[in-house]
C-alpha cells in the first residue's frame, strides 16, 4: 500500500462517489414522469438513468472487490470493524446497488407501456416517485455516516431518526401503491390496470429495498456501540 493510505478513507470516498450517482439516478424519476406526462422528449432522461446504472455497477464491483481482496494487514488496525464485517458489507453494497437496477426497470417499462397520464393512478405514481427520491437523499446520508462510523475508532453517531424517517416514507409508499392498484382495477380496463399495477409495484420495490438497506445497517451496527441505530422503547 502507498504511504499514508487508509483503507477506511478510500472506502468512504468510493462510497460517497457511488451514492452521488445513485441519488442522481433515482432522483431523475420525478423528472421522467413529469416529462412523459407533458409529452416532452424524455429519451435523454431514460438514457441517463441507464448510464448511471451501468456506471454504478462498475463502482460497486470495484468497492466489493476491494473489500474481498483486502486482508487485515491491508486494512490496518483502525479498520478492524470493516474487516470483521467483510461478508455482510459485500451483501450490503449489492443491495444498495439493486436500487439503481429497479430505477432503470421503471424507466424502461414506462417507455414501453406508455400508460395514460390523465388518471388518479398516474398521479399516484408521480407521488411515489417524489417519495422515493426523498428517501434516496435520506438514505445517502445514512449510508455515508454508517460507512464513516465503521472506518473510525473514535466518536459516535446516531442514525435512529433518519432510519425511522425512511421507514415512515416506506409506509406511505406502500399505502399509495395499494391505492393505485385498487383504483386501477376499479376504474380502468384490465390492460391499463395491469400497467399501473406493475409500475406501482416497481416503485414500492424501491421503497422496500431502501428499508431493507437500513435493516442491514442495524444488523451490522448491532455490535458497534458507537453506531446507534435503535433506541430502547423505554427511552422514547
Amino acid at each position: 500500500m502507498p504511504p499514508g493510505y487508509d483503507f477506511g478513507d478510500e472506502l468512504e470516498s468510493q462510497t460517497d462517489t457511488y451514492l452521488d450517482h445513485l441519488n442522481e439516478c433515482v432522483g431523475l424519476l420525478p423528472e421522467l414522469l413529469e416529462q412523459y406526462e407533458n409529452d416532452e422528449d424524455y429519451a435523454e432522461t431514460v438514457d441517463r438513468i441507464g448510464e448511471l446504472e451501468s456506471e454504478g455497477d462498475r463502482m460497486i464491483r470495484s468497492i466489493t472487490s476491494s473489500i474481498t481482496n483486502a486482508d487485515p494487514e491491508d486494512m490496518g488496525l483502525l479498520n478492524s470493524r470493516i474487516n470483521q464485517n467483510q461478508s455482510e458489507l459485500i451483501e450490503f453494497y449489492k443491495e444498495v446497488d439493486s436500487l439503481a437496477n429497479v430505477t432503470e426497470l421503471i424507466a424502461d417499462e414506462l417507455s414501453m407501456m406508455q400508460p395514460p397520464t390523465d388518471t388518479d393512478c398516474y398521479s399516484g405514481l408521480r407521488e411515489m416517485a417524489e417519495h422515493v427520491a426523498d428517501m434516496t437523499e435520506t438514505l445517502e446520508d445514512v449510508v455515508e455516516r454508517f460507512v464513516h462510523g465503521l472506518g473510525t475508532t473514535s466518536g459516535s453517531d446516531t442514525l435512529y431518526d433518519e432510519i425511522e424517517a425512511i421507514r415512515d416514507m416506506e409506509s406511505r409508499c406502500d399505502g399509495i401503491k395499494n391505492d393505485v392498484i385498487e383504483t386501477a382495477f376499479r376504474d380502468e380496463e384490465t390492460a391499463k390496470a395491469l400497467m399501473y399495477r406493475e409500475l406501482a409495484i416497481r416503485f414500492d420495490d424501491l421503497a422496500n429495498t431502501m428499508e431493507d438497506v437500513t435493516d442491514r445497517i442495524i444488523v451490522i451496527a448491532s455490535d458497534e456501540p458507537s453506531l446507534v441505530t435503535e433506541i430502547d422503547p423505554a427511552e422514547e
